[in-house]
């Protein structure tokens, strides 16, 4: 098992040269940490953690850039992102994000624009809704308004004369029908 262990943590040295020549004891007690916790999981529990973290095309898309950068090391190819030992992190940082960032901006200027623009139009027409239902208000309220008027002059008429005169006329026809 040792035997195995060694050539495991030859592998793992081979991935990380320059954590495991820059601190043996702690890249060899991050090795053995890593090779404790795999060998505590069971199969299925490791098959998990790889589809959870997407390792296989992490470590494929790791790999693609360490190998372009071994070819661009050897080209003599320096690009202006590349790290350098007399740059200062935070100007490396910015000359990669600030034209992402200058992007994203102009990008977000633009679809709040496409947003104020469809607010403004969704305002008119909001208000045009607004004005169509005051004046069905005012409408209804006229039209309410002539229906009291009605119902007012409808009970000052003498409806007992009325009645009378509806008798008086239904037996005139009564009798001009028989």
């Amino acid at each position: 098992m040792t035997q195995l262990r060694a050539r495991r943590f030859e592998d793992f040295a081979e991935c990380f040269p320059l954590y495991v020549e820059s601190d043996k004891n702690g890249s060899s007690a991050t090795f053995n940490s890593i090779s404790e916790y795999i060998e505590a999981q069971n199969f299925r529990d490791l098959e998990k953690l790889f589809n959870d973290y997407n390792i296989r095309e992490n470590i494929d898309t790791l790999h693609k850039v360490i190998n372009d950068a071994k070819e661009r090391k050897l080209r003599g190819d320096a690009g202006k992102d590349t790290w350098q030992d007399n740059l200062d992190p935070k100007v490396s940082v910015c000359a990669r994000t600030v034209p992402v960032l200058k992007f994203e901006a102009a990008r977000l200027r633009d679809l709040i624009s496409q947003l104020e623009e469809e607010n403004r139009n969704l305002e008119v027409e909001l208000q045009t809704k607004v004005d169509a239902t005051n004046n069905a208000n005012e409408q209804v309220i006229d039209l309410l308004d002539q229906i009291d008027a009605a119902f007012r002059g409808w009970k000052d008429l003498p409806h007992e004369e009325l009645e009378a005169w509806t008798v008086q006329t239904a037996e005139s026809l009564k009798q001009r029908l028989q």
